[in-house]
């Protein structure tokens, strides 16, 4: 009689799967080339919110007014002799905490609402796209501009205008994936096995989609910070005297052809801020992609 062996079965889990996420994303240079852009502004928006800024950002010294850059002011000063240093990383700190509300509120609400309209359906989709609908026949900053006129002004007010404007967006992208997950044989299987509805939605549908709104979050991040600096520009963002990038160009408009670095600091900081985010979100892309190179 022949004797039976029997082998343990071992899985083995997809080469992607035992990369860092980091590692996978700082293999791009998309990736690489944005997290340093980021990481710079986040530095310096800590280094204003801890207080290890040269000079206090709000603080006036009328005897160096329109200082160029030099080893005292390396970007120089502004109208009032404001160190353009210091009131650039202020306004970062500004910029990042408004933007990073505004899209925790918008991906919370948006990703909750969507997910409730993929997997449920009828009659709780049809309200949820209405209310989608509505907000998306307006221009993202005329809508912006009429939520934060009608508000009180502050940087919270501020922020939640902005996540008013991107929760259909979120809603949009999270109801995609939901309606082809929700028919899928493993999602089946956990309701002929009885399980409930949150554990299916927690344990599986989230987890499935949580790669598309993490590349999301961070498209959102950079549309916010260039709707806040927008805001600012027109006077309807973060109060004075807070520093604020929008509202540092608008005092430099008029100042642009004498005083050229009073409008180049604050610009630069917001294509900094920007193009970091967007390259950072490529690289979380292809990270997050199976099919990519970057996966392996």
């Amino acid at each position: 009689m022949t004797d039976i062996v029997l082998t343990p079965t071992v899985h083995v889990a997809p080469a992607h799967s035992r990369v860092p996420l980091w590692r996978r994303v700082l293999r791009s240079r998309s990736g690489l080339v944005g997290f340093i852009l980021t990481s710079i502004v986040v530095v310096a928006a800590l280094a204003a919110y801890l207080g290890l800024t040269p000079y206090d950002p709000v603080s006036q010294r009328p005897a160096d007014r329109f200082a160029a850059p030099n080893t005292t002011y390396l970007l120089g000063t502004d109208q009032f002799g404001r160190d353009l240093l210091s009131r650039v990383a202020a306004g970062a700190g500004t910029s990042l905490l408004v933007a990073v509300t505004a899209v925790a509120i918008a991906a919370v609400i948006g990703t909750t609402a969507g997910v409730a309209a993929g997997y449920f359906g009828p009659p709780v989709s049809p309200p949820i796209l209405g209310v989608a609908n509505v907000l998306f026949a307006f221009p993202p900053l005329l809508l912006a501009l009429a939520l934060a006129s009608a508000l009180t002004r502050s940087w919270f007010t501020v922020a939640v205008a902005i996540a008013i404007v991107y929760v259909p967006i979120f809603i949009r992208v999270a109801r995609g994936p939901v309606l082809t997950l929700r028919d899928a044989d493993f999602i089946r299987a956990s309701r002929v096995l009885g399980f409930a509805t949150p554990r299916i939605l927690f344990r599986h549908v989230l987890p499935n989609i949580a790669p598309i709104i993490i590349v999301q979050v961070t498209l959102a991040l950079s549309w916010a910070v260039l709707t806040e600096a927008s805001l600012s520009f027109v006077g309807l963002g973060t109060p004075p005297p807070t520093p604020a990038l929008g509202s540092m160009i608008l005092e430099a408009r008029q100042m642009v052809a004498s005083y050229a670095w009073t409008m180049l600091a604050p610009g630069a900081m917001i294509v900094m801020f920007v193009v970091g985010l967007n390259l950072l979100g490529d690289g979380l892309r292809d990270a997050l992609d199976p099919r990519s190179g970057t996966a392996a």
